[in-house]
């Protein structure tokens, strides 16, 4: 029996041949199809760009009312996203399920994969995302190079690990649940960065001295078509441990970037996901002084590392992921020029209705595209909107984008 005979639970489906897993999908243009989005932020935004342009009917669920994806989506449902019954619920209203946030409630979405309703990534997928215990854990069982790690109950279960000379300063400490844009993340150097962690389930990592920070999106279809953007650069904020620009393509030798593409693609076959992957990497080196590439962790959707696509590539990430849970062909990954995204965070001293200074300013340059994410209220750190340069000359567009790194700021009335 095919693998992808649980596809015939979408509606209006009819079968194209009895090869194994061939098949003609719904109409999803135009149509009654109902495409389901957990979560509503500003990857839903960016998404629902594209069911627009392809006139796909979409439902947004997310538990705040002034969601950047509110109105964008044709109908947006305000609800927990870790509520058992709202999500259930909300599946029960669409033809597929797919997600831009990885805390949701997976009880309900084992629930409603049994009862047919196809989810992608699916809950499985996701159950291995969400814990960074247990995400670490897997690329050891399958030989993907990362960094050491020890998993622990809490806060007395690491110091006890201290104690007794498991672990040693200084290590990355993380909350194995519910962290993002580096939230949930501290270097601890000392027992005095411990007195303000939280008390969670975590991990600690060796601290590994990386000549760089990368990023590949692998996107992979139902069928298992599989594509891989280029690898892309990454330059971090060095206290709110954010992305401050992603660089593409990333400025590495040929051999690092085949050797990243093919961790990249390891990782795809591991996790089994549909859809898109972003697998972020460090670029380090062994004793011997040979390029290593080691993964620190994964995100099952379109992602940061991701939005320069828009401008500066043929198919945007966004396109792709929806290309991939359809089941369509997926679209061409390449770079037409090269791209540089500046994220837009809310500066620190600032909390209240957003001002965005020097707007103007950055618009009157060539190849400047910004992204403004809806979100009314900025306070420190916050991610608020991006700025995409694009420009044939990498070195030019890595100047215009300290340009405007430089030029706009986000402050409050």
């Amino acid at each position: 029996m095919s693998k992808y005979l649980c596809i015939t639970n979408y509606k209006q489906l009819k079968k194209q041949s009895n090869e194994l897993g061939s098949y003609i999908a719904m109409n999803y243009f135009s149509s009654d199809f109902k495409l389901g989005i957990l979560g509503g932020g500003q990857l839903g935004k960016m998404l629902l760009a594209d069911t627009r342009k392809f006139d796909i009917q979409t439902f947004v669920l997310d538990p705040n009312d002034e969601a950047p994806s509110r109105f964008g989506c044709n109908n947006f449902y305000k609800g927990s996203l870790m509520d058992f019954d709202i999500v259930y619920q909300f599946g029960k209203l669409v033809d597929l399920l797919t997600i831009e946030i990885e805390n949701v409630n997976l009880d309900a979405l084992d629930k409603l994969e049994e009862e047919g309703l196809p989810i992608f990534p699916s809950p499985k997928t996701l159950r291995l995302i969400q814990n960074k215990g247990k995400q670490k854990d897997l690329y050891v069982q399958n030989d993907i190079p990362t960094s050491k790690h020890l998993r622990f109950v809490g806060l007395d279960d690491l110091r006890n690990s201290l104690a007794k000379d498991e672990l040693e300063f200084p290590f990355v400490w993380k909350s194995a649940q519910f962290g993002y844009d580096g939230n949930g993340v501290k270097i601890c150097r000392s027992a005095l960065d411990l007195v303000k962690l939280p008390d969670v389930e975590c991990i600690a990592e060796d601290l590994v001295p990386f000549k760089n920070e990368l990023a590949v999106i692998v996107a992979r279809s139902f069928s298992g078509e599989i594509k891989t953007y280029p690898v892309v650069e990454m330059e971090f904020h060095p206290e709110a441990n954010q992305v401050e620009y992603v660089i593409c393509p990333a400025r590495i030798d040929e051999k690092v970037t085949q050797k990243a593409q093919e961790v990249a693609l390891k990782v795809s076959e591991t996790f089994n996901h549909v859809g898109l992957l972003a697998v972020e990497m460090f670029h380090s080196e062994d004793s011997e002084g040979n390029d290593i590439i080691l993964v620190n962790e994964v995100a099952p959707r379109p992602h940061n590392s991701g939005h320069y696509s828009i401008e500066a590539s043929y198919t945007s990430q966004f396109e792709n992921h929806l290309r991939a849970i359809l089941n369509l062909p997926l679209g061409n990954t390449d770079s037409k020029v090269a791209g540089i995204m500046v994220n837009l965070v809310g500066e620190e001293g600032f909390e209240g209705q957003v001002v965005y200074e020097n707007i103007k300013k950055i618009m009157a340059i060539d190849g400047v595209t910004p992204h403004i994410y809806g979100k009314r209220e900025t306070r420190p750190f916050r991610k608020m909107g991006h700025v995409t340069i694009v420009n044939e000359n990498m070195n030019e567009a890595r100047r215009i984008a300290e340009e405007v790194k430089n030029s706009i700021r986000v402050v409050s009335v």
